[in-house]
Formats: structure tokens, sequence, C-alpha cells
């Protein structure tokens, strides 16, 4: 990605911004189940309300939901997934994007501890 990304204020970001098709660039698992569908994702598109994780061998997408939910006291955003095998939350950590909105990074920490990095162009 060659183009400067700028860093967003989580608490004011409109919830738009986490939507799109999503390239996982960086993928830490910790404790979280290798096999999981989130774990095998190569890509993430999420669309109002519906979700497809698109894993790393080709194989079958699982899909499902997601939504953005806020806490009450900050604001801070976490997505929340939910698989046929899978429900999950994840904070936005880090939020980036163009000055012309073609390209943005997103990095989440799942309840699991997992950690992933990903990236839209």
């Amino acid at each position: 990605m060659s183009d400067l990304l700028l860093d967003i204020n989580l608490q004011q970001s409109p919830d738009e911004y986490f939507g799109g098709e999503w390239q996982v660039a960086n993928r830490v698992l910790n404790h979280n189940d290798p096999g999981s569908p989130l774990a095998r994702a190569a890509r993430l598109v999420l669309a109002p309300g519906q979700l497809e994780a698109k894993p790393i061998p080709p194989g079958p997408s699982q899909t499902g939901q997601w939504a953005v939910m806020r806490d009450e006291i900050l604001n801070r955003p976490y997505l929340s997934f939910e698989l046929p095998n899978e429900a999950t939350r994840a904070l936005v950590t880090r939020l980036r994007r163009s000055a012309d909105g073609l390209h943005s990074q997103l990095n989440l920490y799942f309840a699991s501890g997992m950690e992933m990095q990903l990236n839209r162009a």
C-alpha cells in the first residue's frame, strides 16, 4: 500500500468505515483455534449486516452476520461476528485511511487474543 494512511479517531469514526472487502495482511492466533473460520480467513467481506469469511486454502466460504457495537463510556468500536461455528467480538484498535478513502487498514484484537490486520484497496 503506497498511499499515505491517516489515523482515524475511533470514537468519532462512522460505522460505514468498517464495511467492505478486507484482505487479511497479518494474523497472530494466540489462544484462538487455528481451524476456526476467522483464523483461516484470507478475506473478510463485511456488507451491511452480512459477513463472508473466505478461507486461505480454496474452499467454501462461511457466511454469517456482523455488527458494530460501541462501549457506553468511551464509545470505542467493537465488531461482533457470528458465523455458524463461531461467535466472537473484536476491539478495533486502529483504523487508518487514505485521504481519498480508497485505501484503509484495520487492526482488530479478538476476545480469544487473536490479532488481525486487514487491508482494503
